[in-house]
């Protein structure tokens, strides 16, 4: 499957490709900053309700991002919604039917029936070229920070390598990932992380030993924290992990701190795999005071994030970029702020129920608690329903 095939290449079949001097001086309904999946699900829905969307991010595409690439059937579920039903599979998504859960002596298999698996090259390729379609503009790589807030409108300054321009929008959509900065200089919306978050880090290995197979997800449960591995639709192994700090800067990188969790749990080492070319994030459980402002909602992890199981994530980004759409086309027919504090309340009470992974990072970092819980599943299968059926449904406040 060619790179063209599976939307990889953004060719900009549907649209005009964008330059600085087309976008200066055009008013915006909605500027959406960054393009992963709460940006684009917001962009693709905004611009099917008729507002003018220009969506933004400062990568150039196809990227790579630190991620597990699970899509469990709340994920799946939301983009049907969206009327992207077929979008994983024209990816070339592969099924996931099995998880492999490992601590020191204990190992458990759960199944998982009707998750995918899909890189997020391919991924957030096709949601840009969905977004796109949908009569979304897009603009990258581009850098965006906010300007003052005008009567009918927000200033927003974007900078490309040799360009700078302003332009306005009715309102701007803060959907750029967990080291979002772009609300920090509004009031009240400082960042906040969690006390000892964890850090994320990840890299994919074109090659792999055969222990780790396809329609697998292999989670490895360490005193330093915990790796996830899953191969993806073109063979690669994706391997994303959540790392303590202390452990991390011991071991003086994440490659080898991920390489000590499987040494430990006794899974097969990736070769060369301080060699790999290794990204990071920010603290993963963080977010601002307020996740909104004048004319400026955060959606997705710049809304906040907490350490995930796996497949979570995307799910939780999906979600969030869908639920702010009936709320953000109110702010673009008419301003106020107390659309701001209705999206603060929708943003709390989603967060509140992210309480099981809130527990389940707890437990991961409890080894012997970690090796008795897998121990039980070994024996019980059973005892995984009820969680493998909660992370399938997601978030009832933002429902699929």
């Amino acid at each position: 499957m060619t790179a063209e095939a599976t939307g990889i290449k953004i060719a900009m079949t549907h649209t005009e490709p964008l330059s600085f001097a087309k976008v200066a001086g055009h008013k915006w309904d909605v500027v959406v900053v960054g393009a992963g999946p709460a940006g684009c699900i917001a962009a693709h829905a905004l611009s099917r309700r008729g507002l003018e969307v220009l969506l933004v991010d400062r990568a150039a595409f196809p990227r790579w991002k630190v991620c597990g690439c699970c899509l469990n059937p709340f994920t799946l579920g939301i983009l049907a919604s969206a009327g992207l039903s077929e979008l994983t599979e024209q990816c070339g998504a592969v099924p996931i039917g099995w998880m492999r859960l490992a601590a020191r002596r204990s190992e458990a298999n759960v199944a998982i029936p009707g998750w995918r698996v899909l890189s997020r090259e391919r991924l957030d390729a096709a949601l840009v070229a969905a977004a796109i379609q949908a009569g979304a503009r897009f603009l990258a790589p581009t850098h965006a920070s906010l300007g003052p807030e005008l009567m009918d409108g927000r200033k927003v300054i974007l900078r490309g390598e040799n360009h700078e321009e302003e332009i306005t929008a009715r309102l701007v959509l803060a959907a750029n990932g967990l080291g979002s900065r772009l609300l920090l200089g509004e009031p009240g919306c400082a960042l906040r992380s969690a006390p000892a978050s964890r850090v994320g880090a990840g890299a994919v290995a074109k090659t792999a030993p055969e222990f780790y197979r396809n329609g697998v997800v292999y989670m490895a449960y360490g005193s330093g924290g915990y790796v996830g591995l899953v191969r993806l639709e073109d063979g690669r192994l994706d391997i994303a992990a959540a790392l303590d700090v202390g452990p991390l800067k011991a071991a003086h990188n994440p490659a080898r701190a991920a390489g000590q969790i499987l040494e430990e749990i006794g899974w097969p080492a990736v070769p060369d795999l301080v060699e790999l070319a290794w990204h990071g994030t920010p603290a993963l459980t963080r977010q601002p005071a307020r996740p909104a402002g004048a004319r400026v909602f955060a959606v997705g992890d710049a809304a906040g994030y907490v350490e995930p199981f796996t497949g979570e994530g995307i799910g939780w980004a999906l979600a969030s970029g869908t639920a702010v759409v009936p709320v953000a086309t109110r702010a673009v027919r008419c301003w106020h702020p107390s659309l701001a504090d209705e999206w603060v309340a929708i943003q709390g009470r989603a967060a509140h129920s992210r309480r099981l992974c809130r527990a389940m990072t707890w437990v991961s970092r409890h080894p012997l608690l970690a090796r008795v819980m897998i121990g039980a599943v070994a024996q019980l299968p059973w005892l995984a329903g009820p969680f493998v059926s909660q992370v399938g449904r997601g978030s009832r406040y933002f429902p699929a």
